[in-house]
């Protein structure tokens, strides 16, 4: 069977590795899908989407003259692609001036705290007598 880029096959995952997996299709080329191609969330281990003896659906994304392939998953099931998500309002950002003026506060605070302990430290024994 030939295999030409574009098509959607049906597949049987024959092994897994850190970067991607590999898929026997029909005929009895094998592909590999990157670990970048198998969703459209990050992947960090490739094991929490796939297992060895699956049956899957990927597209052929790349054929190269050397006979390897390119397959993704997540182009060939673009249904189940999870929802853009909404953009995100901006978090309040303290300005410079706002960011000093907490800093010097509580630089001020902590001196004074320091200063307390280390007077009372010192405090009631008068001078030293030699």
């Amino acid at each position: 069977m030939s295999l030409e880029q574009g098509s959607i096959v049906e597949g049987v995952v024959t092994g897994i590795t850190n970067f991607g997996a590999f898929v026997e299709l029909p005929g009895g080329q094998t592909g590999l899908v990157h670990i970048s191609e198998v969703a459209e969330v990050y992947v960090k281990d490739i094991n929490e989407f796939l297992k060895v003896n699956d049956k899957v659906k990927v597209k052929i994304i790349a054929v190269d003259p050397k006979g390897k392939i390119g397959l993704s998953l997540k182009q060939a099931n673009p249904s189940s692609a999870p929802a853009p998500r909404a953009p995100r309002k901006p978090k309040f950002q303290p300005s410079f001036e706002d960011k000093l003026a907490r800093f010097m506060k509580d630089s001020d605070e902590r001196l004074s705290d320091l200063k307390r302990q280390t007077d009372s430290k010192r405090g009631g024994r008068g001078g030293s007598k030699f």
